[in-house]
Parts: C-alpha cells; sequence; structure tokens
C-alpha cells in the first residue's frame, strides 16, 4: 500500500514543477494536477489580483484531515497527493494553489482531486481580499470555518 503526500503553504510563487515531480511514478496509472489561478473578473468587477491570507496552522490541519478522510470515505489507499496553497499577494494569472494526484486508475484521480479541493473550499481558514482596477479591494465572503 503506497501512501504519500505533501501539504505546505508558501510565501512565494508556487509552480507545478514540484507537484510533477512528486507524483510521478510507475506505481499509478493516473495523475492530475489541478491550479487555481486569479481570474480578472469577480462578479462584474475587474480585478487585478488577490492577496491571500490564512491562519496557517488550522489550514495544514485541515488539510492533513482531508487527506487522511480520504483513504475511508473514497476508498482510495494507494495514491500520492500534493497540496500546496499561496499566502500573501498574487497578480492576476498566476497560480494561488496547486492540487496533484496520483492514483491506480483515473477515475479514482478524478474523485480525489474534486474531493479535496470541495473540502478545502469549504473547510480550510483561507481567507482572500480582490484586488480591483479602481484601486478598491473588499475581503470576499468565505465559508464559517467549522472548528471540532
Amino acid at each position: 500500500m503506497l501512501h504519500a503526500k505533501i501539504i505546505d503553504i508558501r510565501r512565494e510563487k508556487i509552480t507545478t514543477s514540484k507537484a510533477e515531480d512528486f507524483i510521478k511514478s510507475t506505481n499509478y496509472g493516473a495523475s492530475i494536477i489541478f491550479t487555481g489561478t486569479v481570474r480578472g473578473v469577480n462578479e462584474n468587477k475587474e480585478v487585478t489580483g488577490m492577496t491571500y491570507d490564512s491562519h496557517d496552522e488550522l489550514v495544514l490541519k485541515s488539510f492533513e484531515e482531508i487527506y487522511k478522510e480520504t483513504e475511508d470515505k473514497l476508498k482510495i489507499k494507494d495514491k500520492a497527493v500534493f497540496i500546496e496553497h499561496i499566502k500573501g499577494y498574487v497578480d492576476l494569472g498566476e497560480t494561488s494553489i496547486i492540487i496533484a494526484v496520483a492514483c491506480k486508475h483515473r477515475d479514482q484521480a478524478y474523485v480525489l482531486s474534486r474531493y479535496i479541493i470541495e473540502e478545502i473550499k469549504k473547510r480550510s481558514p483561507i481567507w482572500k481580499k480582490e484586488h480591483y482596477k479602481d484601486n478598491k479591494s473588499e475581503w470576499l465572503k468565505g465559508n464559517p470555518i467549522n472548528i471540532n
């Protein structure tokens, strides 16, 4: 049974090269790399960048919990998972999150990748402040945090 993970929060730019290297293996037949990027328009406002802030300790804890529960909930035991999220300012078009997974089969990889990003969006204390072309900015409404 293979288990592998890297979970991190970075204050500098993140790229997929580390994720690609991490999930590369002849043990797996399917891999997916998901990247989230800062988009140029949100709710009809022109976005120029985004600032991410987080409660690092709780974010890492939530990433660990999400990773661990994939075994029980999704029944995916043999896998490689790489999760990295940026903290701080990110320019338009730059990467804010990378989720890379590798599994034996493609259906597992798709399910695993989707599960991880959806759970992070629901449960991880990461806040986003959008910066707009008119030099204004605002913190976006997030999900309430459920701390156990």
